[in-house]
Order: structure tokens, then sequence, then C-alpha cells
């Protein structure tokens, strides 16, 4: 050992090929990262060659404080182990490195010991690191997807859409994922690594990596700060003061890092959308393929009886009720093979990171087999019969009377789980899954799911046409914010004979998870409907009224009433009236090149009838910019267009998106994007943002 002197002058990890090699490149072109069962190769720079009988021994330490060690085996063995392949030649030797494909998904750190021939260590270089993820291009991975086309969408995809709105009224907005972004790979880590069971047990913890349902579970409960250091605080009414309201985010980059540099302190605010954009970046990154989801009338069922009971008093006024109804409602699905559940469960499963219910003591929800969703199975983990009740409860409406009692005014037995949507392979369109999660309404399929879920099958409730029947219905055109509309109800007699009846109707402004904010306007009238004809009343919604207490949603929920001698029951119906907001123009013209400068033209025009106070543009975009702030100066008077001009320079080549939201005290949330090519350019340093110009006209 005296004599001995040191063999390997440096480690070269390769890590411009391997990244090539294993997709990575656009995390980090300098780190080595690596993706499980590929194999990879590093080169020891040596002063001499390998004296003969000695060998090298390859150690890998992983965890907080390294709690696990695993020895490289130098021969194939077993496919669930790693081993290595050498080879020398003069002054370098060629190390391939072999991972299982079942391997734990972290940092590593890896020793190279030079051994002499009776085994005593002669010499240790060990400040190599590298990180593993999973690897869906793998065959026996369990996160293997054999579709290029999906792979390039749900893992290298870094722009995404994300649908909201209402089923019949569907509106997309653009996020950005971010998932390659600088910094974005580390957080992801972080996260895992400030779960309550790494916390709790750092060994354990990191031996469990290896299976993407631990990590799945992991991600969902830390991407909400209930109970644990997560990333995200939800927040569903104003005031937002104290942090970010939610839909001023067009991104999760910024949460991610915002929560990393304040000492893994939760982001306010974030609502379901937000909450499952950060999940997706999250998921993706790691390597895991994973898309958003939209669930339309989505069913929010406390007591899983698959049934959601409304309470209104004799006013229309929503009574407090456990249950609730959200306009729309975010999650993912991430793929993998569950070898933990029978055969048939594989392939996408639901992951739902909004706290709503505990699942196993931690507000988290999934993953949950989509296929066990379709065909009623809900024994499977996790949280089946949560996430089947939010596609296929029942809605019964209550009127609460003034001696107590209730009276059943509506039972709604098909409008929960509509239009279920994603982000097309394909482009920026959407998508309809729902057939992936249920039958078609009223077939024979559904009713054996129903009963096979253990739920007797609702008899349908139409009633059948006898003399004097009435029906009501809602029929409104779509409204722009800011301006006067009316809405028409209308009462048709199928009956025989002519009808009498009382007609309420009301205007409430709500939230997309249906909170109340208050009245717009009510109209109560005697009407009177010949035998066979069909009776219109209209109620006129002015902006001054609904502009008091509209939400950031910017939705209207009319409700019309009718009762009538002769009717068994109430009847009442419901709508929800999306109002549409302006268009944000953004142009970025001429021919873009990685590192240079260019410019982008960004413009609004006040809609509304009152001026515009506290504006302010949100631009951010993958490979482009990091999320800049552009305020804007003094008020903007009703019909003025605002513009501004933005200088950036671009840091990464490729299809990229840019991506603009506008906000102010009365008019927020208005979301546009801008496709941009970035072109290759070579030898320039990129600033983020270079000037702001001002245009007021």
């Amino acid at each position: 050992m005296a004599n001995y002197s040191a063999l390997i002058i440096d480690v070269d990890v390769r890590s411009h090929e391997n990244n090539s090699a294993h997709r990575t490149r656009e995390i980090d072109g300098e780190r080595l990262i690596v993706r499980r069962g590929q194999p990879f190769s590093i080169t020891l720079q040596c002063s001499d060659s390998l004296p003969p009988k000695h060998h090298l021994e390859l150690v890998l330490h992983l965890g907080r404080r390294d709690e696990v060690v695993i020895k490289l085996q130098k021969e194939r063995g077993a496919g669930d182990k790693w081993w290595f392949h050498q080879q020398g030649a003069q002054d370098e030797i060629l190390l391939t490195l072999h991972s299982p494909a079942d391997a734990v998904i972290r940092q590593y750190r890896l020793a190279v010991l030079v051994m002499s021939p009776d085994g005593r260590i002669l010499e240790k270089m060990d400040k190599t690191k590298f990180h593993l993820l999973f690897n869906p291009w793998c065959k026996d991975d369990v996160v293997y997807l054999p579709d290029e086309s999906q792979l390039q969408e749900y893992v290298m995809n870094e722009d995404g859409t994300i649908y909201m709105g209402s089923w019949d009224y569907i509106r997309s907005i653009p996020w950005n994922y971010g998932q390659f972004e600088d910094d974005v790979m580390d957080i992801c880590f972080e996260v895992l690594d400030n779960s309550k069971e790494a916390l709790r047990n750092s060994k354990m913890d990191t031996e469990r990596r290896s299976d993407p349902v631990y990590v799945g579970r992991m991600i969902t409960a830390m991407v909400n700060s209930n109970g644990d250091r997560g990333v995200l605080t939800g927040r569903w009414t104003e005031p937002y003061s104290d942090g970010v309201a939610p839909y001023r985010w067009t991104g999760s980059v910024p949460i991610l890092r915002q929560w990393s540099k304040a000492g893994v302190r939760a982001v306010k605010y974030g609502q379901c959308w937000v909450f499952a954009g950060v999940a997706c970046t999250l998921l993706r990154c790691l390597g895991i393929p994973t898309r958003l989801i939209t669930n339309y009338s989505s069913a929010h069922d406390v007591d899983g009886n698959l049934s959601l009971d409304f309470l209104l008093d004799e006013n229309l006024r929503s009574i407090d009720s456990r249950d609730s109804s959200w306009n729309f409602h975010c999650w993912v699905e991430s793929w993998m093979k569950r070898d933990d559940l029978p055969k048939g469960n594989d392939g996408w499963q639901v992951l739902d990171p909004t706290p709503q219910e505990l699942s196993d003591g931690e507000f988290c929800c999934g993953p949950c087999p989509v296929t066990a969703i379709k065909e009623g199975n809900l024994a499977v983990k996790y949280d089946a019969p949560f996430v089947f009740a939010e596609v296929n409860a029942d809605i019964t409406y209550w009127m609460v009377q003034k001696n107590g009692q209730r009276k059943k005014i509506r039972v709604d037995q098909s409008s929960v789980g509509r239009n279920i949507s994603t982000k097309s392979v394909f482009g920026d369109h959407r998508e309809d899954v729902t057939l992936h999660y249920k039958y078609p309404e009223g077939s024979r399929k559904e009713r054996e799911v129903f009963e096979k879920a253990g739920q007797p099958f609702p008899k349908p409730t139409n009633k059948s046409t006898e003399p004097g029947q009435l029906q009501l219905s809602i029929k409104h055109a779509q409204p722009v914010f800011g301006t006067d509309f009316d809405v028409v109800v209308e009462v048709k007699n199928e009956g025989g004979r002519d009808a009498v009846a009382q007609l309420t109707m009301l205007a409430t402004a709500v939230t997309y998870n249906s909170l109340h904010r208050g009245e717009c306007e009510r109209q109560t009238t005697t009407v009177t409907v010949p035998a066979h004809r069909v009776h219109k009343e209209m109620l006129r919604l002015q902006y001054d009224e609904y502009a008091r207490c509209a939400s950031e949603n910017h939705l209207i929920r009319m409700k019309a009433f009718l009762e009538a001698p002769g009717e068994n029951e109430p009847i009442m119906t419901m709508a929800d009236i999306p109002l549409s907001t302006p268009e944000l123009h953004i142009q970025v013209p001429g021919k873009v090149v990685a590192c240079q400068q260019v410019m982008a033209y960004i413009s609004i025009t006040n809609p509304l009838p009152v001026p515009l106070k506290d504006g302010v543009f949100t631009v951010e975009g993958a490979g482009l910019l990091y999320a800049t702030d552009i305020h804007v100066k003094g008020h903007i008077a009703p019909g003025q267009k605002v513009s501004v001009k933005l200088t950036f320079s671009p840091m990464r080549v490729g299809v990229r998106k840019l991506l603009v939201d506008f906000d102010s005290d009365t008019l927020k949330d208005v979301k546009g994007v801008a496709t941009v090519v970035v072109r290759k350019k070579n030898h320039w340093k990129p600033r983020l943002v270079d000037q702001i110009t001002y245009i007021l006209s």
C-alpha cells in the first residue's frame, strides 16, 4: 500500500452521450441523468493500466444518509440486480453500468474501488453522482408505454392544455408544465424527500421508490399542503391578498421554485387545475407518463352513498350541504402496470392531488385504475368508490319547507361525469375520454356496472305525458362578461288543457365548485300556458347587478322553479351560464433564434363599461423565459386597448409556447398563448428578460 500510486485521475460521466441516449438532455446537459433498465457508460482516466490481478469494484450509495448500499455484480446475473462491464485501453477504462428495470428512483453516489489481489481497497473514488429516473421506453419497466407518440406527449411535452368552463361551454387555458426547466428535477426529489414517509424512515422510503404506485401516492399527498410539507395551499374563496390567486398561475415552475426557495413552505394558493398541473409536472419529470384530465359536472360524495343531496329553502337559496357538485374538476392519469392488483387493472390510473377526503390518513387520492371505475370494481386500491362517485353519482334536490319537512323537487341521474376531457396527442385540441370511465348513460352495461358496484340502478324518472303536464327549460346565448344579456325560460304544456302556474326565476353568481357568491336577479310571475303550446318568460341580467358578486370564474347559475295545480310535484331546472372574456392578442414576428433577442407584442382591449385598475400581464414559457410580471401603468378606460412590447432571449430550441395571463381588479383570468419555433444558435449566454416597453392607446 505504501508503494501504491493513485491509478484513477478523473471520472468522465459522458453526460452528453448518456443523457442524449436516455432522453434527459433537456433536463441537464452537464450532470448525469439516466433512466433505469437502460445501460450507460462512464470513463475512468488513469495514470497507467490496471496492474495484473488487481480489479475494480463498484458500489452505489443512496438515501438521505447513505442508508442503502448496493454492490454491483461483475457479470450479468438476475434481472433485478445492478451489474457492470469493463473494457480497458491504455490509460482509460470504460465502465458500462446496467440498472434493473425496477431500480430505485433517486440520486445515487458511485464509489469506484481499486482492489488488490488479496481483497484490500487500494484506492477509492467516490465523488461521482447521478440521478436515475423511471423509463417508459423500457419494456421491463412497469411504466412502459409502447406508443411513441404518447410518450412524446405524456413524458416529453412541456406545454399543455387544461379544459375548464362547463360541460356545454368548454373552454381551455394553456399550461406550462416545464418539467425540464432548470431546478425542476431537483425539486421533484426535494418534494419526495420531504414526504412524511421519507422523514419518518429514510431507508424504507428509499427502498419503496422503485414502485410508481408508491411514488404516485407521495406526489399526490405532497402537492397539497394539508398535514405535511406540501407544495400548495388550497383556497376557494377570496381574498387571496396574502398570496397569488389560483387563476393567475400559468404554469407549475414558479410554484415549485417558490416552494423550494422558501424552505419548503407552502405556496398560496391553488385550486384543482393548479394542483393537477403541478402533479403532472412532477410525474412527467420523474418519467411516469401522465396526462391531465377534466371531469365536467364532477360529484364530491362525502358519505359514499353514490348520491348527492342538495337542500334549498323556499326562496331557492342553497342550504349548506357536505356534498357538492363542481362544474369541472381536474386530476391526472398516470400510466403504469399494477403488480399489486389482479390482472385487468394495468394502464391509466387516476391520481388526484386536490385535498378532498383522507386516504389511509393522508389527503391524497389514487392511483385508481380507470378500468376498475368503468367496470364497477370498487374493492381495488386506491379510493375507487370516491372516484366512481365523481363520474356516476345521482343528484337529488330537496326543498325544505318552513315546518322542516323536505319535498323532493328534482332528481338528476345523468348529468354527473360528462365530456371527460384531455389534450389530444395529435395537437392542441380536446380528446373525449368519457367512455374510458363509464358505459353510455342508460345502457344495459351501465345497469350491470351499478349492480356490480353494489348500488341499485336508478329508475328512470321521466313522467308519462299526462294532460296538464308541464316541462321547463332554460335557453341562453353565450354572453360576454361586461354586457347585459337575457335568459329565456320556456314552459311547455304537453297536456290537453290550459295550465296556470307560478314561475320563479333566480340568477346567482357561483364559483366553479358551486360556492354561492350572491343573488343577481329574481323574478316571480304567474303564467298561463295554453294546451300544446310553449310560454316564454325572459329575465334580463345587467352587468351592474351581476358584477357585484361575480367570481373570478365568471359563472352565473340560473334556476327556474314552477308550481302548478294538478302537478304531483314542483318542477325545477337549472343551467350554468359561463360568461366569456376577451381575447389576448400575442404576436412574435420574424425568425426566432436561441440565445438571441426576440420581440413579442401583447395587447388586450377593455370590454367592460368601467375602467380597469391594477392591470398586470404574466408571461412565461418553457425554454423561452421565466415567469415575468408586467404591470400596466394607470387605468384602462372602457374600450381602451393596452399593449406591451417585451424582448427576451429564448434559452432552448424547438417548438415552444409563450403563455400570457391578464388580471385586473375587475377583469380576471384572461389567458392567451402563441406558438414560437426556436432555431439553433451557438455561443451565447441567455438573458431572461431584457426590456419591457408599455404602449397605451
